[in-house]
């Protein structure tokens, strides 16, 4: 019998076929045929390889008082079930020309659900002086309604815990032109002086950009985007005579291949 053939029964009996159609297969073919039709059967619905790239952020800002760039970058290499993520995200002040924040991060992601991940791995803060490197846990997936969530908690070699939550919405207000509403949160399970940090809720930013998909790859957009500091970390700020929030301008381009 060709490999199609096979290909088919396999088919049959790896989508729910009857328990007699299984027991005509396996009566009639033998089990060495039946599992490389099978084999083939996972490899063609989800057992290949990939790779993914996305820039979901890099954007010039301007607020009152700084000018900056600021990238959200995030790559995958796998199959359906398990992958390599790295994540990168990073401001730069254009007038100190220093970063004020760099983050690398390498995790597994291992899929729990048809739209949820649990990622785990290795981060790093690229800070003068005040580098760290982190374990992660976190989950990242797809909420009902399409909100795009990632919630991760970070434990430094200084022994602190800290997390942050992020969700995204996609507004088509035609095929092209795309509102996306972004809200972060992140927090500290103790204050960190070294980082003008306090316990407690830290900060919270709310933002909405607007793209054009020139292609579904390549989008330019505009956007504003809403800073403030929280709690004692708040405080921190405003003894350094820095803003407790801002509002900056953005435009930037999203692309992803």
């Amino acid at each position: 019998m060709k490999t199609s053939t096979w290909t088919a029964l396999a088919c049959m009996i790896a989508f729910g076929a009857p328990v007699a159609a299984q027991d005509y297969a396996d009566a009639y073919y033998p089990p060495e045929a039946m599992n490389a039709a099978l084999e083939a059967v996972r490899h063609e619905t989800g057992g290949q390889r990939q790779f993914y790239f996305q820039a979901n952020r890099f954007e010039y800002r301007s607020d009152d008082e700084t000018q900056s760039l600021a990238w959200d970058i995030n790559a995958w290499y796998g199959g359906r079930l398990n992958r390599l993520w790295i994540k990168s995200d990073a401001a730069y002040d254009l007038d100190s020309g220093a970063f004020d924040e760099a983050r690398l991060e390498a995790l597994w992601s291992r899929a729990i659900s048809p739209y949820f991940d649990v990622q785990t791995g290795l981060a790093h803060d690229f800070e003068s002086g005040n580098g760290r490197t982190h374990a992660v846990l976190g989950i990242q997936g797809l909420a009902p309604y399409w909100f795009e969530i990632d919630v991760a908690t970070y434990l430094s070699d200084q022994g602190e815990l800290t997390g942050a939550a992020e969700v995204e919405y996609e507004l088509l207000l035609t095929q092209r032109l795309i509102l996306q509403p972004r809200a972060a949160v992140s927090w500290s399970a103790d204050a960190i002086p070294d980082l003008d940090t306090g316990s407690g809720f830290t900060d919270i930013q709310a933002g909405l950009r607007l793209r054009y998909e020139i292609v579904r790859q390549f989008a330019p957009y505009v956007g504003v985007e809403w800073t403030r500091q929280l709690g004692d970390t708040a405080d921190y700020a405003r003894a350094a005579g820095a803003d407790q929030d801002t509002t900056a301008l953005v435009a930037g381009l999203r692309v992803w291949f």
